[in-house]
This record gives C-alpha cells, structure tokens and sequence, in this order.
C-alpha cells in the first residue's frame, strides 16, 4: 500500500477558471527531493571552491609582486656589496702601506683569505629550503658574501688597531731619537776612536763630534728628551745632559750658558744653551754626543737628511 502511495497537486488558479488536479507518486517526489539536496550540494560545493580559486589567484598574484619587489631589493644589496667590495679594497690596500709605515709586515695574504667566501660545512634545513628557490638562493648567497665582508672588515679592523699601535710607539722613537744638528756651524773635528788632541797633542778617543759656532750661538735639542742634569764637568766645562727614552742619551758640553733646568722636559728643537769655549777648549764651539745604552756612538749616523717635525 505504502509503494502505491500518490500525492495530489490542486492548482486553483483565480477568478472562474477551474482548478486542476496533479497526481503525483510519492517515490517521485522522493527522488526529486534526493536529485534537489545532491544539486544544492554541488551547487555549495561549486560555490567553496570558486571562492578558494579566486582566493588562491589573489594571494599568488600578491606573492609574485613580492616576490618582483623582493628581487629589485636583492638586485639593489648585491649592488650595494659590490661597492662595499671596492671599499674595502681600496681600503686593504691603504692598510698596507700603514703598515709598511708602521714598521710592519703586509698582512698575509693567506691570512686574507679567512675573510673570503662563505662558512664551511653542511647546510641547515632552512638553508637547503632556501636554495631551492631563485629568491631563497640569492638570499642565501648575499648572506653567505655578507658574512665574508664581515670577516674581511674585522681583520682589516685588527690590522690597522695593530699599526696604530705600531705607529704611535715608532713615531714616540723618531721623537726621541737625536736626528737634527744641534746648533748651526761647521764640524772641526769628527767621532774617532783616536785623534791628536789639539791641547794635549796626543791621541786620545774623541767620543763626540765638534761643531764650531760665535759664542753665545743657540744649541738646541736634538730631539725630545727630560733633561737629567746641568752643570760643570772636569775638560767638558757647562754641559747639558739629556735622557732621550729607549737608552739614548745626549751631552752638550764647553756651553757658555744652560737654558734649562734638571727635570725639565723639552722637545726637539729647543732651545736649550748657548755655545761657549768653558773646560778645555781653544775656541767657541759645541762638543755634542750620542750615547746608546751607555756606549758612546758617532752622533753623524742619527742626523737625518731632512728634519723632522714633531
């Protein structure tokens, strides 16, 4: 009975028509229940995934105009590097010659090689991800030559720290090294390790150089010194004492007059006596030495060529 089951439509139209009647078998209605549910199904599931496409095209049309700008971006750094290359270049090449100035050697150029190229070993799962995409593995490797620029630039850092410091102690030397002749006049008698005295006419060691110059001549300091003592010396007459650092000594001996006190410091150039004929002396002149460690050395081996300026 329940198969045969039928449903009936009416149709009552308005006005005088008449109405009609439909009759319908209940499976049929089932099955176009069931074909309606399936059609509003797929037409749902049509609809998601028109939405998801259309959602999916959006974000990879943004990822690719990341992806454009990601790549300018990459394009401008690697630029960037290649001149900062150049820089420390040029830089590396300035280094050297601090260097050669400084009293030291070039780097080595083994040395500089530890700040070239990119870490050694296995990379990460990061990394190998990153290498396998165009804009991952140019990013990889702007890291990679960033971290070698890094390296380089701290090396160069250290080198010129250590000529800096080379510099500074070598320039205080020059300071303190007797370089300039200290008063104007001619040499009369040179460093020998035997003359004829001029007075006692024998030979004798002459543990200095004399410079004859008018009395009253101004001698100055062959270089930068604190003045150990002053005062009058058998044979020498008034002399002046100088402790240059680094076991150099300076005397200038028959002054007619001290400028300078004991404990006093001066620098290379000044004035520190006047040139006299006191102790033994037959005329005006400046009896100067060098002593290096206590040993007296030939004051014309420390004149340089040209004066230096302090």
């Amino acid at each position: 009975m329940a198969a045969n089951r039928r449903w009936t439509i009416l149709f009552v139209p308005p006005g005088a028509s008449s109405t009609r009647a439909i009759d319908i078998p209940a499976r049929v209605l089932k099955w176009g229940a069931g074909l309606g549910a399936v059609a509003g199904v797929a037409a749902l599931v049509f609809g998601v995934m028109t939405l998801t496409k259309s959602i999916d095209l959006t974000r990879l049309d943004r990822l690719e105009r990341t992806n454009q700008l990601l790549g300018q971006e990459l394009d401008i750094t690697r630029t960037q590097l290649t001149e900062l290359q150049d820089t420390l270049t040029a830089i590396t090449h300035r280094d050297r010659q601090v260097r050669l100035l400084a009293g030291l050697e070039p780097m080595d150029a083994d040395v500089q090689l530890a700040g070239i190229g990119g870490p050694v070993g296995e990379w990460s799962e990061r990394e190998e991800l990153l290498a396998e995409g165009t804009i991952g593995r140019a990013a990889l490797d702007l890291r990679l030559d960033l971290d070698g620029l890094i390296r380089r630039a701290n090396l160069i850092a250290g080198s010129f720290r250590e000529a800096a410091d080379s510099l500074t102690s070598h320039n205080d030397r020059l300071a303190r090294t007797p370089s300039i002749m200290p008063t104007q006049g001619y040499l009369s008698s040179r460093f020998a390790k035997a003359r004829i005295h001029p007075i006692f006419h024998e030979a004798r060691a002459h543990e200095g150089i004399d410079i004859s110059a008018p009395m009253g001549t101004p001698i100055l300091a062959a270089a930068s010194g604190l003045v150990m003592d002053v005062g009058t010396v058998a044979g020498y007459g008034k002399m002046v004492t100088v402790d240059h650092g680094y076991g150099l000594v300076t005397r200038y001996a028959h002054l007619s007059k001290a400028l300078v006190r004991a404990g006093q410091r001066v620098k290379r150039g000044e004035e520190i006596a006047q040139v006299g004929n006191s102790g033994i002396a037959t005329a005006p002149h400046l009896h100067y030495e060098v002593m290096v460690r206590g040993q007296q050395q030939d004051p014309l081996k420390f004149i340089f060529p040209e004066t230096i300026v302090d």
